[in-house]
């Protein structure tokens, strides 16, 4: 993905609530090109959807305009009605890390405007993408982990 400039602050670094954006429309085009996983589709036609109930994200360094940036998403784990998604950013090398998230998404009827458990077919199938940290930390250790890496 590229820094485009208007979503950039005037020292032409990406602006912070931005790098949200580029994390969920990355998660979508993964999912969608991926795995035929149409989240506007599935809310059209069944009417569900998953809804942000929290977001936790670490800016490492700087995004900058132009510059080209990876983006990784992989599902950490869920439950019976939610998803936790980690979300990289990395250099367009893939050897500086710009950003991490962490995002917590709820299963919720748009008919009813509630929460609601996920169905058999969305716990197969997030059972087969789910990629678990491979061990149980918090975030701030999640991110200080990831530093080391990067020092390394």
């Amino acid at each position: 993905m590229k820094i485009r400039f208007p979503d950039c602050d005037p020292f032409n670094h990406l602006n912070n609530s931005k790098y949200i954006d580029y994390f969920i429309n990355a998660r979508e085009d993964h999912l969608l090109s991926n795995y035929d996983f149409d989240l506007h589709a599935i809310a059209r036609e069944k009417g569900i959807s998953w809804v942000v109930g929290q977001n936790q994200i670490a800016y490492i360094l700087p995004a900058t305009l132009m510059e080209t940036v990876i983006v990784q998403t992989r599902l950490v784990s869920f439950d019976n009605k939610s998803l936790v998604m980690e979300g990289l950013m990395w250099d367009k090398s893939k050897t500086t890390l710009k950003a991490l998230l962490w995002s917590k998404f709820v299963h919720f009827n748009l008919r009813t405007m509630r929460s609601e458990v996920h169905a058999g077919e969305f716990i197969d199938f997030f059972k087969s993408l789910e990629n678990p940290l491979s061990e149980i930390v918090s975030f701030e250790e999640r991110v200080k982990m990831l530093r080391q890496v990067k020092q390394a």
